[in-house]
């Protein structure tokens, strides 16, 4: 009998050009390579498809295997097409012109040339920050803060009759309380949760006591004197039994009138507990897409009825709380995508503000109108990576006309060759960009931002830094001694943070602001300021 043949091998074909000098000058020896690796196959599958006399036989005689081909050409990343490159190029991403634009979600045009865009430059590598350290500083960083955690900040709350008190929430389930008039003095609790710590809420009856919500499933509270907190709810009685059966509470919020204390999971479901008898109410109601998370909750101010809800099935619904029912929500408020955040507005709690991940800030002006559209959409860049903080527009307490928001900045803007991620001042009732927050030594994101109910300051969570803006002014001397003494080494719940204060390059307060376009909170907050001490105001498009 003959010995069965050995399977043919499949030539491997290259077709295509590659885009350099290498490539385009041996083009001419690739192709002669080719011609012989198909010649020696050919010859190789008579020989094997001879039988003793020489002659073909078998069923795959006269037959070649098929090539297996490929490809070295050139494709854009995002879309796949031939003809440009985008995506990531080292550090700096390139739109695709074949794509809708990253900001403002329309085609036509890039992130670049977007009318929306309020960035000069795109993917602006950061500077390195000088070195003023002197060698103890750097053994001291090197030996000792090398092992200290550094969890990221997920939370801010202002106490609320403490003026220079801060409390901050971490990825650690930490929680820090700062008086920044003493920034040496600090006071960290760290065995409160076991993970992220999304929501903080004074119980007003008793202001040393704190309700909080933990992506752990439990709401506590905490006596702030002694750090003994009491586990009020626990929605993983079984413990884990894996990611899809895990709850996470997000949204969470009081109804004082009430006695009520509201929170949502990542299923959907909305929670119901009385402060009062410290007792759960009833069984838990679904106010969102089954397996949708509820990122927020918020009571309404004047009407505390009425319930603010947002999720991630792209709705904000309005609701009624003494007839809580799946699908009995009073108004439904539609977005492109994910909603990071629904508020009514401070003292009337007529006016909704939402953030989405669409890129875009949309206000409500009355919630007995029409509801189906949002009265204005302001395009502003908050379009995140998942290993970020969500980005929320909050509204300004403090102002009674209710159309001040804050936001920090996705998008980078380039000052002096440092990429610099702005703190967003906007009027929701045009859409002007009123001012700017920015330090040359704050280089990272901040998307966690809380303004004091009272005073003209504005907390600031950056990855693992704590930062507290409040208006500048001082003169040269002054500044320096102000900067001496209060920029200092604090713990964010056992990390490394700094509390800063804006300050202006100039020297009077009537430099802060071009003359044009002055207002009450342009005076009040300031804007930004290159080296120079020009100022610039922006306007955010519609």
């Amino acid at each position: 009998m003959p010995a069965p043949s050995r399977p043919r091998k499949r030539p491997t074909i290259i077709v295509g050009s590659v885009d350099n000098s290498s490539s385009s000058s041996s083009s001419d020896d690739e192709e002669e390579e080719e011609e012989e690796v198909e010649d020696r196959v050919d010859d190789e599958d008579e020989e094997k498809g001879k039988g003793r006399n020489g002659s073909l036989s078998g069923k795959g005689a006269g037959k070649k295997a098929p090539a297996i081909i490929i490809s070295l050409k050139k494709v854009c990343k995002v879309c796949k097409e031939e003809g440009h490159q985008a995506g990531f190029q080292g550090a700096n991403y390139i739109d695709c012109p074949r794509k809708p634009c990253f900001l403002c979600k329309m085609p036509g045009h890039t992130t670049m040339s977007c009318p929306h865009r309020v960035a000069l430059e795109h993917g602006v590598v950061p500077a390195l920050r000088k070195n003023k350290q002197t060698q103890l500083d750097y053994v001291f960083e090197r030996q000792l803060m090398s092992q200290i955690p550094k969890p990221r900040v997920t939370s801010l709350e202002f106490h609320p009759t403490m003026n220079s008190v801060l409390l901050s929430g971490d990825k650690k389930g930490q929680i820090g309380i700062w008086d920044y008039s003493k920034p040496n003095e600090k006071t960290v609790y760290g065995s409160i949760h076991s993970c992220i710590v999304n929501n903080m809420k004074f119980d007003t009856r008793n202001d040393i006591m704190l309700y909080t919500s933990s992506s752990d499933g439990t709401i506590s509270y905490t006596d702030l004197e002694t750090g003994i907190g009491v586990l009020l709810m626990d929605i993983n009685p079984n413990g884990w039994n894996g990611p899809s059966t895990w709850r996470m509470l997000y949204g969470m919020d009081i109804n004082l009138d009430k006695g009520l204390l509201l929170a949502a999971d990542n299923f959907g479901y909305l929670y119901l507990f009385d402060t009062r008898e410290k007792v759960k109410i009833g069984e838990s109601i679904l106010i969102h897409r089954k397996g949708s998370k509820v990122v927020g909750l918020h009571c309404n101010p004047t009407q505390p009825d009425l319930l603010l809800s947002c999720g991630n099935d792209h709705y904000a619904h309005i609701w009624d709380i003494r007839r809580l029912e799946t699908q009995s929500f009073l108004a439904s408020l539609a977005h492109g995508r994910v909603v990071n955040s629904a508020y009514f507005s401070p003292h009337t709690g007529s006016k909704i503000l939402t953030t989405s991940q669409d890129n875009r800030i949309r206000v409500w002006d009355s919630i007995f109108g029409n509801l189906n559209l949002p009265s204005r959409e302001i395009v502003h860049s908050h379009d995140f990576n998942r290993h970020l903080t969500p980005f929320k527009a909050e509204w300004d307490p403090k102002d009674s006309s209710e159309s001040l928001a804050v936001i920090g900045r996705y998008i980078s803007e380039n000052y002096n060759g440092v990429a610099l991620h702005p703190i967003d001042f906007i009027d929701t009732s045009t859409g002007h960009l009123v001012a700017e927050l920015i330090d040359p030594d704050l280089t990272t994101i901040s998307p966690v931002n809380k303004l004091h109910p009272r005073d003209d300051i504005l907390a600031t969570g950056s990855s693992r830094s704590v930062f507290i803006w409040r208006p500048g002014g001082l003169k040269v001397e002054d500044k320096e001694a102000e900067r001496k003494k209060e920029i200092i080494f604090c713990n964010t719940g056992k990390k490394s943070a700094k509390g800063k204060f804006n300050e202006s390059d100039d020297d009077d307060d009537g430099d802060d602001f071009p003359s044009k376009g002055k207002n009450k909170q342009q005076k009040k907050y300031g804007g930004k300021s290159d080296k120079a001490g020009s100022s610039k105001s922006k306007i955010v498009k519609i």
